[in-house]
């Protein structure tokens, strides 16, 4: 019993850990923003300098094969990371040009919301009244968090959220397409794949939109390029993938309420961000309609 209690607590301090590396992206996005660093610079610097640990990683698993996996089986994985790793990655990253660090994190936190609309317009799965009521609580607060904001900025606001929304459809859709598609890799070989995959699109994109200034720029974006490889990509990922082996998804996914804690948090120390009482308010509504919504599926799979 005591080992797996400790298991447990084990897992729980790698969820907060890499839930509060996760978080620290937007910051460090934002920093690097003010040595006016173009958004396919940065990303690309974000994953080149991931590239190289994630295929070690892959060389060391790659005889872990869980199961036979086909031709048809990689080419939805490229798909996969298409959509999870490099649209949702390049939304988010446009997004944060336009809006706060602390309101990126609270739009992307409604992704589960986003999960059971996906699950039930691709596989049919119906939508409880407890689920539809978590999913009201969770847009209103989105709407109050908002409100004040669109009043002072506007258009460029109302865009920013648009992108980031965007970027938490398409996660979204990475993760209901590919729950399938894991066991057949693995966790570890799965995520290295989607990662390489996201790298080479980047590289396509760069190559017909890139500005091509990639040793121009000042040594702090260079910085704040590895430190997002590293901190906030490569330890979260395999942190979150530990944690949820040892908690499963339903549990790891209510620790996911500490995101945009962290990142306000985060905002407020290192970029002077503030929200308002009526934001704050908002936030704490999302996170409650969300994590109400992770308590119901929780119990819904464990009966």
């Amino acid at each position: 019993m005591p080992d797996k209690n400790f298991n447990k607590s084990l897992g729980v301090l790698y969820g907060v850990l890499g839930v509060v590396l996760f978080s620290s992206k937007a910051v460090m996005v934002k920093l690097a923003y003010e040595y006016k660093v173009s958004t396919l610079d940065l990303l690309l610097f974000r994953m080149l300098f991931a590239l190289p640990f994630y295929a070690t990683i892959l060389c060391l698993v790659r005889k872990k094969q869980q199961e036979k996996t086909t031709t048809k089986d990689y080419l939805w994985l490229f798909g996969f990371g298409f959509l999870g790793y490099y649209l949702a990655s390049y939304f988010d990253f446009l997004g944060l040009n336009y809006i706060k660090a602390g309101l990126e994190r609270i739009i992307l936190f409604i992704y589960p919301t986003i999960v059971v609309f996906l699950s039930r317009f691709f596989f049919k799965e119906k939508i409880s009244k407890i689920q539809m009521t978590a999913i009201g609580i969770t847009y209103l607060g989105l709407m109050v968090t908002f409100w004040n904001e669109l009043e002072i900025k506007g258009n460029q606001v109302l865009w920013g959220g648009f992108l980031v929304l965007m970027s938490a459809i398409t996660y979204a859709s990475y993760l209901v397409g590919s729950g399938w598609l894991i066991p057949k890799f693995g966790v570890l070989r799965f995520t290295c794949y989607a990662m390489i995959a996201s790298t080479f699109c980047i590289m396509i994109h760069y190559s017909f939109s890139g500005s091509w200034n990639l040793f121009d720029y000042p040594t702090p974006v260079y910085l704040y390029g590895f430190a997002m490889a590293i901190l906030a990509t490569l330890i979260p990922s395999f942190l979150v993938s530990a944690s949820i082996q040892r908690l499963g998804a339903s549990n790891f996914s209510i620790l996911g309420s500490l995101g945009p804690i962290s990142t306000i948090l985060l905002a407020y120390v290192f970029l002077a961000e503030r929200l308002s009482y009526s934001q704050l308010l908002g936030m704490l509504i999302v996170i409650f309609g969300v994590t109400y919504l992770s308590i119901n599926r929780k119990r819904k799979s464990s009966n």
